[in-house]
């Protein structure tokens, strides 16, 4: 019996960003959901998904074949090819590609605003001393009504795994765990390697460590006021 053939898909850097993300996207909503206490703990992983994304961001022009956002782009010609049922390639399709920037833009947007939102409570984002307090609560608000939003597309893009499982009998999350699927072993991804990982790294914590806030001066403490004896 002939063995079958494999390529490589997606490689381990890209494999290690899918499921940090995904731990890290349901943690962040458990702990936003929750709040009190765990509000600081929201606000320590919105940071280390920003990390993710700034990795995935130079992964993407930088990392292998198709983890590189110009390799799966959804153009309007692969798009309409891809309707057609004329579409052949590796990796996301053009209209699962369209799910994995909108994902990755809301994502983008939620960490950022994070950044310089409120709870009126206790909890202030890392930037917040940076921002006015009516635009804080402008970011805030955004924050909220865009978690809605994100919650529909991650729901949406379940639902298309599912189709492709159970219907096209095309299964999506093995290749993200062993990187592998059948196919001419020519076409395997190329390009990325550990140098460019570690570039990749440095960017993500240099990302991280200017949006901690960590580099802001902080105020000068208030002198005490003299209480008068009488």
């Amino acid at each position: 019996m002939p063995q079958t053939k494999v390529m490589l898909l997606w490689d381990l850097p890209t494999r290690i960003f899918h499921w940090a993300l995904v731990v890290a996207v349901v943690a962040a909503f458990v702990t936003g959901q929750l709040g009190g206490n765990l509000m600081d703990w929201h606000g320590r992983i919105g940071l280390f998904i920003l990390g993710l994304l700034a990795f995935r961001l130079f992964w993407g022009l930088f990392g292998s074949t198709y983890a590189r956002f110009g390799q799966f782009f959804p153009s309007p010609v692969r798009l309409k090819a891809y309707l057609q049922g004329r579409w052949q390639g590796q990796g996301h399709n053009p209209l699962g590609a369209l799910s994995v920037f909108a994902l990755l833009g809301l994502l983008g947007f939620q960490a950022i605003s994070g950044l310089a939102s409120n709870d009126d409570i206790a909890f202030n984002g890392p930037l917040y001393a940076l921002v006015s307090k009516e635009l804080s609560n402008s970011l805030t608000g955004l924050h909220h009504r865009a978690s809605n939003v994100l919650l529909a597309l991650i729901g949406l893009h379940l639902l298309a795994i599912a189709f492709y499982v159970r219907i096209k009998k095309h299964n999506l999350l093995a290749p993200m765990l062993h990187g592998k699927k059948p196919g001419n072993p020519q076409d395997s991804a190329q390009g990325g390697g550990w140098p460019r990982f570690l570039f990749g790294l440095i960017f993500a914590l240099a990302v991280v460590f200017a949006a901690s806030g960590a580099w802001i001066t902080p105020p000068p403490p208030t002198a005490a006021v003299e209480t008068p004896s009488w």
